[in-house]
């Protein structure tokens, strides 16, 4: 069963910036549709998510095409 987060555990999640810094133009399909999932359309574009472990996998199949800031 999941353990619920307290006050302070909400309150202290990490945010992550990330910035697409290469184009996908040249790659897989697949890692053009996850810079797409990510929210990233336009070459330099910055979106903040919060920290999770899916988001992490997502960020290490296309780490060669973003700069993720915490």
């Amino acid at each position: 069963m999941a353990k619920r987060k307290t006050e302070k555990e909400k309150e202290v999640e990490k945010v992550l910036r990330v910035t697409l810094v290469r184009s996908p133009i040249g790659y897989s399909l697949r890692q053009k549709n996850t810079v797409r999932a990510l929210g990233l359309r336009k070459m330099h574009q910055t979106v903040e998510h919060l920290d999770s472990p899916t988001l992490r996998g997502m960020l290490a199949k296309v780490r060669h095409l973003v700069f993720v800031e915490e």
